[in-house]
């Protein structure tokens, strides 16, 4: 954590404007999926429907709490290089998991959700060590 610049802020625009269009593309595609399969509610028992739910929800569970990460680490002015490692980072790690999922290639989906841990736990880490220094 130095020198505080307000460019610093762009990263978790950056972060809030695809985190919302990656979950908005998500939900567009189960309606899509709805809408092509005449499956009003649920995935009314439509394998493919069923991916694109989980893939859309997996998603909301993890973009959200990171992105909170995110103004945090942001707030306590950690340097652009690291904010945009682990914007862009975990952005394009989502992007593969979610393709893991609607694809059904476990072992993508495997590293992927490893690496979406690993990043979480590296904001986590930030995250302590700004209290700590603080």
């Amino acid at each position: 954590m130095k020198g505080f610049d307000f460019y610093n802020w762009d990263f978790f625009y950056w972060y809030v404007g695809l985190g919302v269009l990656l979950l908005t593309l998500l939900g567009m595609n189960i309606s899509r999926l709805r809408i092509s399969n005449k499956v009003a509610n649920g995935d009314g028992g439509n394998l493919e429907i069923k991916k694109a739910i989980r893939a859309h929800g997996n998603a909301i569970e993890h973009v959200l709490p990171y992105g909170l990460a995110v103004l945090v680490l942001t707030h306590m002015r950690y340097e652009s290089t690291v904010l945009g490692t682990l914007v862009f980072g975990f952005l394009s790690i989502r992007l593969l998991h979610v393709y893991s999922m609607v694809s059904s290639a476990f072992n993508l989906r495997r590293v992927s959700a490893s690496t979406t841990y690993l990043f979480e736990l590296a904001a986590c880490v930030l995250i302590f060590n700004g209290i700590y220094q603080s």
